[in-house]
């Protein structure tokens, strides 16, 4: 790669601080430089400083290169484990959401290893959104999977690592000995499914007060029988929420995460999740990932007709309290009846989780993980 020194000032110029009066302020606002791979590919790198010091985070990274650009992984647990679980983190989230998993995982004597999709965590950050592609992520994922040379693998996915990592299931099972689902899908869309606001300027407001006004430990929004206690939610607040993260000058991955877990996040556990994006130049992966839905027209159908025959073990672990469309009851119940391999296992929805569930109830759903495996070392139950 070579370091293009015009791209460097105009990234400079653009690279306005997150949540601090200056750059002086952040530690390693100073050291980013806007780089360009050979193909021509403007890209910044978060500096390791932004990741010192995080809480519950010891994991030395690895990095694959892929296309000029570096994805990050942790690799924890005997390389020659019975059993390698691969995490696929979601939107604006990182590696950082597994970090209660990954200890009762290893101790299980698993290989386990979190993944950093392009864009996020400790990977490169193509500086435009509109380089980030739903199938370039497939694609990414695809190829970190041999590069590493990956079998037998048990997949744990949740929002957008599912919509990711359920299309290269649907497409490619081999790789794959049992899969586990959180809070996730592989929609299927006819039509674009989501209108942008017609008055952005003040939608963007809106959903800001509505999601910074959630308490950070959350009230029910369903009732003992899985009903929203608020009435369903519509399907505008997607379109919403494309239009917010794609533009709106204070998006900040802490707030989203801190609305949708049940449980307050510390002040150190928000500054590790906002560790990634220490200007707004870095904030390209985030900011596009709402909007692929949009892209999805005809592109999953394949992929999710071939679930529909995959036989092998088949788990759904839902945080019982995440108000988004991923969270609801029927999308839950919809992968079950899709997926044969599903049948006959114990699928669980927690209450005491959100959307985020593997910040809420992380070590709970690694123990239930871990149960999984050992009562499905090769197949289905009979």
């Amino acid at each position: 790669m070579r370091i293009n020194v015009r791209s460097t000032i105009m990234g400079l110029l653009l690279s306005v601080p997150l949540g601090v009066a200056s750059a002086q302020e952040n530690p390693c606002f100073s050291k980013l430089e806007t780089m360009t791979t050979k193909d021509g590919i403007e890209f910044v790198r978060t500096p390791d400083a932004c990741f010192e010091n995080l809480p519950d985070w010891p994991y030395a990274p690895q990095y694959v290169t892929i296309d000029g650009l570096r994805q990050a992984y942790v690799d924890v647990g005997p390389r020659d484990a019975d059993e390698t679980i691969l995490l696929l983190h979601g939107q604006p989230s990182w590696s950082y959401l597994y970090r209660k998993m990954i200890p009762v995982l290893v101790k299980a004597g698993h290989r386990v290893i979190a993944m950093d999709h392009l864009g996020m965590g400790r990977s490169d950050k193509p500086t435009d959104p509109d380089y980030y592609r739903y199938l370039d992520h497939t694609y990414r994922l695809e190829t970190f999977i041999q590069a590493l040379e990956l079998e037998d693998i048990s997949l744990f996915a949740q929002d957008w690592g599912s919509l990711i990592g359920l299309y290269v299931v649907g497409l490619n099972p081999d790789p794959f000995r049992r899969v586990i689902l959180g809070n996730g899908a592989l929609p299927v869309f006819t039509e674009t499914p989501f209108g942008l606001p017609k008055i952005p300027l003040i939608t963007r407001q809106m959903f800001h007060r509505s999601i910074t006004s959630i308490p950070a430990k959350q009230t029910a929004f369903f009732d003992a029988e899985g009903n929203r206690i608020d009435g369903q939610i519509s399907v505008d607040f997607f379109g919403i929420w494309i239009d917010y993260a794609r533009n709106f000058e204070r998006f900040k991955a802490s707030d989203i995460i801190e609305a949708v877990t049940f449980f307050e996040l510390s002040e150190d556990e928000k500054a590790a999740y906002d560790a990634p994006f220490p200007a707004r130049i870095t904030m390209g992966g985030p900011r596009s990932f709402p909007s692929l839905a949009n892209t999805l027209v005809g592109v999953t159908d394949k992929a999710w007709l071939g679930l529909s025959t995959f036989e092998k073990p088949f788990l759904t672990i839902w945080g019982g309290n995440d108000p988004g469309i991923l969270g609801r009851p029927e999308v839950q119940d919809a992968m079950i009846a899709q997926v044969p391999g599903a049948e006959g296992w114990d699928h669980a929805r927690l209450p005491e989780a959100s959307h985020f569930l593997q910040d809420d109830q992380g070590e709970e759903i690694a123990r239930r993980i871990n149960a999984f495996i050992k009562a499905s070392p090769n197949a289905a139950p009979q």
